[in-house]
């Protein structure tokens, strides 16, 4: 499997468990758990933003942020399709990179005015590592509130997406 098809599934894994953890985040109650709701919509809102920002870096285009989360807080909704259009973006980004431009070091700068470089293959394991980070918050705020967080693994996603994969002894 070269570089780009191992990209191409983990932002297919990223999209799956967004998915799955809005749906989740949809549940909880807004009565009993208005805060920790609120909490939850932050925190996926701040991993959209730094997709949003990364996507800006890797296509060499300037994008409106001024830090990694929003002052106002977008709807569950609002946000959730926002993101599903965000992740299908980096799925078909991937789909159509080479290894020469995986390699690409591009410089920019980071919402706190440091400069920076890294290469494109960089930037998207960033992307990978990041939600995934962040998502993992979101489940322990939903653990706390006796909610069962989503099991957000790649091998579930693979064993889901490619029933195949699934060796019978």
């Amino acid at each position: 499997m070269n570089p780009s098809n191992v990209l191409i599934s983990l932002f297919r894994y990223k999209a799956w468990a967004n998915e799955e953890l809005y749906d989740l985040v949809r549940s909880v109650d807004t009565t009993k758990h208005a805060d920790e709701r609120h909490s939850c919509i932050r925190l996926l809102n701040h991993i959209y933003v730094v997709d949003q920002i990364f996507a800006a870096h890797l296509t060499h285009t300037k994008h409106a942020y001024t830090a990694t989360n929003t002052k106002e807080t977008p709807t569950l909704d609002e946000l959730a399709l926002a993101c599903a259009r965000s992740d299908q973006w980096y799925v078909d980004f991937v789909s159509t990179l080479r290894d020469p431009m995986l390699t690409e070091s591009i410089e920019f700068v980071f919402t706190d005015t440091s400069n920076a470089r890294m290469t494109r293959e960089e930037m998207l394991m960033h992307v990978i590592t990041h939600g995934g980070y962040h998502r993992g918050a979101v489940g322990r705020i939903l653990s706390q509130i006796g909610v069962a967080p989503p099991r957000d693994l790649l091998t579930g996603y693979l064993h889901k997406a490619e029933p195949e994969r699934r060796v019978r002894s």
